[in-house]
């Protein structure tokens, strides 16, 4: 699109430049004409153009003012055209510029991702990793309290199924000497 706007301009500008080189050699023919008309007039001063020459001479001067005309009506037009062209590039190029920029910040976000999709999951995975570790602790602490509660069971299992419970007797009614025979033995 760029480039087709630069031929356009470069056509209109060469169309242009053909048109001013026209129109100034024109303007010099029409300066040449009345400077060696005043050189005439004024060398030969009985020298009076004849009134159809000199009409035809003004018929000509005005078609050529009229063509002048045109011709400026046509460059003013194609000026126009030029600034429009011109105003529609700078437009164009500050869009491009912008979109450059946020091309370019797009990008950098871009391959920022990885590292901040790794911060967040690091963050996020310290909060289980700190849950794991504590839900770790509270089950050590839940199988430390199994683990003695089922050793106390079974230090009692044990208590009640291997000892039988003898009823204890009063020393009073046991006599003295059968117990010292009885740790003698």
């Amino acid at each position: 699109m760029a480039q087709l706007t630069r031929l356009k301009t470069s056509d209109n500008q060469v169309e242009v430049a053909r048109l001013q080189e026209e129109l100034q050699m024109r303007d010099q023919l029409v300066q040449q004409l009345s400077q060696e008309l005043f050189r005439l007039v004024k060398g030969n001063q009985d020298f009076l153009p004849s009134p159809d020459v000199s009409e035809r001479h003004q018929a000509e001067v005005r078609a050529l003012r009229e063509q002048l005309q045109g011709v400026e009506t046509q460059v003013a037009f194609y000026q126009e055209q030029i600034e429009s062209r011109d105003e529609e590039i700078h437009q164009m190029r500050q869009t491009v510029e912008e979109l450059t920029d946020r091309t370019r910040m797009l990008e950098q976000v871009v391959q920022e991702l990885p590292k901040i999709y790794k911060q967040k999951f690091s963050e996020r995975m310290l909060v289980v990793k700190n849950r794991v570790a504590h839900i770790q602790q509270e089950n050590r602490q839940l199988n430390a309290e199994l683990q003695n509660v089922s050793y106390r069971l079974a230090v009692r299992t044990r208590r009640t199924q291997h000892c039988l419970d003898l009823p204890t007797f009063p020393q009073s009614m046991l006599g003295a000497p059968s117990m010292a025979s009885f740790s003698e033995a």
